[in-house]
């Protein structure tokens, strides 16, 4: 199986973990969106607590030429640590929530 195709399946594994918690508070559905046509990944919250309204990425992610491009990454652990643990080289991995100056720094793919 080429890379591309394998980070194709470990994406959506990674991401479900993080899909199924649910918020402590509110009334808040987690969403998983998964485009494979276009190689993007995302975990998402939508709807209310109290009189707030909560919608927004936790984790949204894109396969860009051969690298994994973390564009949000809202976890505490961190999804390219998630990644590196189950075997991704940290050279294919882009953290783009970074500057592309502060890349050089953060031991991950500069993009």
């Amino acid at each position: 199986m080429d890379k591309l195709n394998h980070y194709r399946q470990l994406i959506p594994q990674i991401i479900s973990q993080y899909a199924e918690m649910k918020p402590s508070q509110g009334d808040i559905k987690v969403y998983t969106s998964i485009d494979l046509e276009n190689d993007h990944y995302q975990v998402f919250h939508a709807g209310w607590d109290g009189y707030t309204r909560i919608f927004g990425a936790i984790i949204h992610i894109d396969l860009i030429a051969d690298k994994i491009w973390i564009q949000c990454d809202g976890t505490e652990v961190g999804v390219a640590n998630d990644l590196v643990s189950v075997g991704v080289p940290k050279e294919d991995i882009v953290l783009a929530y970074h500057s592309p100056f502060m890349r050089q720094y953060d031991g991950f793919a500069v993009g």
